[in-house]
């Protein structure tokens, strides 16, 4: 009975405003798809770290390795590469270093390898030139990258310290998929046009 009672609800609202229930179809994909890949991408900050192994987690890769000094903790704040994670006795543990950094953005990459087609194919119903919209894409994804990265340089170097890689990456993933929902569903607004592509004439 609720059902019915929406559904006429919605189509009311479909006719009365049209581009306003477009919108929140939108949204309502969007959030849904993107929750789900930063599940993924949880999953893979998580696990594949132990994929790469105890050599590249105690590989030291950083840049551009610039000091802070906050809450009486000293590191290197970084857009690329996360310090090497070690245990209370010093020992090298897997979720820091290069081997991270790989998983990071590994994992980054496959969420939205399965994301473009979902937001561009459903949610935004594109009919664009998909060579212009992958293009358009993977340099939206190298940015947002490089924001969260810097991001996260703030904080994780202290959380590591504090918590197990389990804890610290679901702060990882919550910063990464937030910021990066903002701004993607504005990104695709751009590169995902609604409609068939425009045939130009010769």
């Amino acid at each position: 009975m609720a059902d019915n009672r929406f559904q006429t609800w919605w189509k009311k609202f479909q006719d009365s405003h049209p581009k306003a229930a477009k919108l929140l179809c939108q949204i309502f994909y969007f959030w849904v798809f993107s929750m789900g890949v930063t599940i993924f991408q949880y999953l893979a900050f998580t696990f594949l770290p132990y994929l790469f192994g105890i050599g590249l987690a105690g590989t030291e890769f950083m840049w551009p390795q610039i000091p802070v000094h906050i809450f009486g903790f000293d590191y290197k704040w970084n857009i690329l590469g996360y310090e090497v994670a070690r245990d209370a006795a010093g020992a090298v543990v897997i979720g820091g270093g290069l081997g991270y950094f790989i998983s990071y953005e590994l994992g980054s990459f496959l969420a939205q390898c399965i994301n473009f087609p979902l937001q561009r194919n459903i949610t935004f119903k594109s009919k664009g030139k998909i060579s212009v919209q992958i293009m358009w894409y993977v340099i939206a994804w190298i940015l947002i990258s490089l924001v969260c990265n810097g991001i996260n340089g703030l904080w994780l170097p202290i959380a590591q310290s504090y918590f197990a890689p389990a804890v610290y990456n679901l702060l990882v993933t919550f910063i990464t998929g937030g910021v990066s929902m903002v701004i993607y569903f504005f990104v695709y607004k751009i590169i995902f046009p609604e409609g068939e592509a425009k045939n130009k004439k010769i």
